[in-house]
């Protein structure tokens, strides 16, 4: 990929989720002028499983499936528990159906890392070698046990109200940084709903507390996000 013109990739983001409904079509020709050139869409339990492939079916080649189960289920604060092995048996066998559609597995820390793993010191995934830990939370150092596994952080907008997301990226190096919105949340606002567009927000911060250009930043990103996900080259050309 050459380094002129290359777009975002939004490395975790829910455009599934109900805030979207009345104005998805809006939503993303803001992210298309903003130069996002790809969003990877995630569920966070089964049932969104089949919207979101309907998705990236209407947005062929710029909506791009991750299926998944997040590590807490409940769509309310008072029905929230933790994920059940009869939660797992109702996603595989459709994850399993699209395999050759999705650009990747997983929710929360993706792929086969555990809710302990995210919160505690980094342990290997287990057959996983490509892996994404979205919106970290836990302590640099720790984060610094991933970079040496070869993981990647993606960092969202959220990063200009949050000390320890700062902290973070003057860390890592950029060999090791996504991008990523988390929409509809995670914004630069809080209570605000979050959009793709908003992943410039990203960008710039990390070029500013990196003292580099927002263009090296999302050359390097993008190039990132491709090593992360093998099938994303192959998926745009779609």
């Amino acid at each position: 990929m050459g380094s002129e013109g290359v777009g975002l990739v939004d490395c975790h983001c829910h455009l599934s989720a109900p805030d979207f409904d009345r104005d998805l079509d809006d939503v993303l020709e803001k992210a298309k002028k903003a130069n996002v050139m790809a969003l990877v869409v995630v569920a966070e339990h089964s049932g969104e499983f089949e919207k979101i492939i309907q998705l990236s079916e209407r947005y062929n080649g710029f909506v791009l499936p991750c299926l998944g189960v997040h590590p807490v289920q409940g769509l309310s604060p008072e029905d929230q528990r933790s994920v059940t092995l009869k939660d797992l048996d109702a996603a595989l066998p459709i994850i399993e159906n699209y395999k050759d559609r999705l650009l990747a597995v997983g929710e929360k820390c993706a792929l086969t890392l555990s809710w302990k793993t995210h919160h505690q010191p980094l342990k290997r995934a287990r057959g996983a070698d490509k892996v994404l830990l979205h919106a970290f939370d836990g302590r640099p150092s720790v984060a610094m046990e991933g970079v040496k596994a070869g993981y990647f952080f993606s960092i969202p907008p959220s990063i200009i109200r949050s000390g320890q997301k700062q902290k973070l990226v003057k860390q890592l190096p950029l060999t090791s940084i996504c991008l990523e919105t988390d929409s509809p949340a995670l914004g630069p606002e809080k209570q605000v709903r979050n959009e793709p567009r908003n992943i410039s927000i990203s960008a710039e911060y990390i070029a500013q507390v990196k003292r580099i250009s927002v263009k090296e930043v999302i050359e390097v990103t993008t190039q990132n996000a491709l090593t992360l996900f093998p099938r994303l080259q192959h998926l745009l050309q779609k």
